[in-house]
């Protein structure tokens, strides 16, 4: 009997210790760069004014989509604004801003002192939406075709090297 019980507190001890061994041993950041080659599938989002949603059928209008999450709030996204006003004026883009866990007023206030880069705008009010789109901060951007293949994630603020990519994929 007292093998058995001896058997049993060594198996226990020997599993506590691979669990923490293989706790210990993973990645613990979140990355989201497996996303890109996966496809969004359905893409529903509250228009920022309207009372509307925006589906993957209203996106379908250019061959690609820089979907943008951005806030007034976030220093970051006001400096990348100038590159996503450059980005406005490329015909076979278009750019869909998703308003983060943001005051509406604030949010219109930032546009118009900045300018309105957005073809869309719509509102993630509580934050819920970016997790589909496996963001966890802002500014982040992610480029799709008209297929809503997700071609390339951008993780913080839009540089002009990102700027750059995003042109020689497009064009």
């Amino acid at each position: 009997m007292q093998k058995v019980i001896n058997l049993i507190i060594i198996s226990t001890i020997l599993f506590i210790i691979g669990v923490f061994f293989i706790s210990l041993t993973k990645n613990p950041g979140y990355n989201t760069k497996d996303l890109v080659g996966k496809v969004l599938t359905e893409i529903s989002l509250k228009s920022f004014d309207e009372n509307k949603t925006l589906t993957n059928n209203d996106l379908k209008k250019k061959d690609y989509t820089l979907i943008n999450f951005w806030a007034s709030w976030c220093g970051p996204c006001r400096n990348e604004h100038p590159i996503l006003m450059k980005l406005s004026e490329e015909k076979n883009l278009q750019l869909l801003g998703v308003n983060f866990k943001d005051k509406k007023i604030k949010a219109k206030f930032f546009l118009e002192d900045l300018g309105n880069p957005y073809d869309y705008l719509a509102k993630d009010e509580l934050g819920k939406k970016a997790v589909y789109f496996g963001v966890y901060g802002i500014p982040e951007s992610i480029l799709v075709d008209r297929d809503f293949l997700i071609l390339k994630k951008f993780i913080g603020p839009l540089s002009d090297k990102d700027y750059n990519q995003i042109l020689k994929i497009t064009n």
